[in-house]
């Protein structure tokens, strides 16, 4: 069997191989290429090295300070998405009644639009605010804020998803034998519980992490970066850049480029952490 799945291994693997490359390898190389060039399109591009990048991390692009909004953003999100679906997990794992209609509940605002989600929430947030006399784009924070409770009420449930089924997966052998151990529930949870998810933490810290890092859709509908692009996370920075302003196509690409490093190393680094703490069960 062995022998027939490697002769044919080639074969079976090449189609991948190709529309990968397509999709994927090419596009990516052009795409770096371009980063060091100027151009309005891909024929009449002129090379011009590390200017973009310079021009990048000048500053009257705000890339840095994007940066440093989308990595706040982005550490608020990890942690409470997280938080709250494992708790929701927790207790809809206890056998309460009406456990399948709260978990379709919680999952159904995955299945919106992210710019849907990003105008509806705009709406209700300032419906509240109207009432002190302000609006989510007069200062920073209501749209940071803003945009921490969009992603929590969207992804919230989908990962809660995943660590239902991690802990439906614990064998009931091992919560049993820490009860006759006298083990408490904070102590089942922390020295039993938690080790056996580490699989389902490794997944749902790596979807919330690249979502945040890349989120576009909502953060433009939410508050298009106002008051005076404060607001504005890192794709939407590259976005205005690259169709924004003629001539900076360039520069836009420059970005991308950077953007993708960052969102790659922050996620490597992720996996490797949280891969090394599973157990194997």
């Amino acid at each position: 069997m062995e022998k027939t799945l490697k002769k044919y291994f080639v074969i079976f693997t090449v189609p991948t191989i190709i529309a990968f490359a397509f999709a994927f390898i090419i596009p990516f190389a052009q795409g770096l290429y371009l980063s060091f060039c100027n151009f309005t399109t891909v024929n009449n591009a002129t090379f011009v090295g590390f200017e973009n990048y310079k021009l990048a991390f000048s500053s009257g692009q705000g890339f840095t300070s994007a940066l440093l909004f989308t990595v706040g953003f982005t550490v608020i999100s990890v942690i409470t998405i997280n938080l709250f679906a494992f708790t929701l997990a927790l207790l809809l794992t206890r056998k309460i009644k009406g456990t399948n209609l709260f978990r379709t509940v919680f999952f159904m605002p995955n299945l919106i639009g992210g710019i849907v989600l990003g105008y509806t929430w705009q709406q209700m947030i300032n419906a509240i605010l109207y009432q002190f006399e302000t609006t989510i784009v007069s200062n920073a924070k209501y749209g940071f804020w803003g945009l921490v409770i969009l992603m929590n009420w969207q992804m919230m449930g989908y990962m809660m998803i995943i660590y239902i089924a991690g802990l439906q997966n614990i064998p009931t052998d091992l919560i049993e034998a820490a009860k006759i151990d006298g083990a408490t529930s904070w102590q089942t949870l922390i020295k039993v519980k938690l080790p056996m998810v580490m699989s389902s933490i490794t997944i749902c810290m790596f979807l919330t992490l690249s979502n945040s890092f890349k989120l576009f859709d909502q953060n433009k509908a939410l508050t298009n970066g106002a008051p005076m692009n404060k607001t504005q996370m890192l794709a939407l920075n590259i976005y205005d850049t690259f169709y924004g302003k003629t001539g900076y196509e360039g520069v836009g690409q420059a970005k991308a480029v950077v953007f993708f490093i960052i969102v790659a190393a922050v996620a490597l680094i992720q996996l490797s952490i949280t891969r090394s703490k599973e157990v194997e069960q």
